[in-house]
């Protein structure tokens, strides 16, 4: 595959110390895997942040998302939350991509939504600050957050 070798390449090139930043094929491999996931899961108590989501990732072309009910209550006692939920909805699905939004470090730090793989690596994220600061709908700021994540590595809407 591909993007393995990609992943493996840049980890040999980092190694040899002739790492010299990212390039615009792993940037396409990332962009494949994203257009390419057939089981794409939001955990999620309700279908607020889905819906949110599945309407970005229509104006982007991209597959489509469902809900994974899991309890992600306990990632909120972790360093990275949005991540912890990441990786426990990995735990508990077959899914190729995840997307996963929560606090991104301790409280009053604000917001990530991440995207990551079936191994559990990072691919983009989108963050916002506090709703405090921003003032924005939890709708607006998941909306903006993902917006963020897509356009980062390359993604443009096509509505």
């Amino acid at each position: 595959m591909a993007f393995e070798r990609m992943i493996k390449n840049a980890f040999e090139e980092s190694q040899n110390n002739c790492r010299f930043g990212d390039t615009l094929e792993e940037i396409k491999e990332i962009q494949e895997y994203i257009k390419n996931a057939k089981k794409i899961y939001i955990p999620n108590k309700n279908g607020i942040k889905v819906e949110v989501l599945n309407n970005v990732l229509k104006n982007y072309g991209l597959p489509e998302a469902k809900i994974l009910q899991v309890n992600t209550n306990t990632a909120d006692t972790s360093r990275i939350p949005a991540l912890a939920k990441a990786y426990i909805a990995l735990d508990q699905s077959d899914a190729d991509l995840i997307i996963a939004r929560g606090r991104l470090g301790i409280p009053g730090s604000g917001s990530l939504l991440i995207f990551i793989d079936n191994k559990g690596r990072i691919l983009t994220a989108g963050t916002s600050p506090s709703h405090l600061i921003h003032e924005k709908t939890i709708e607006e700021a998941v909306y903006d957050e993902a917006c963020e994540a897509l356009e980062k590595i390359g993604f443009l809407r096509v509505k």
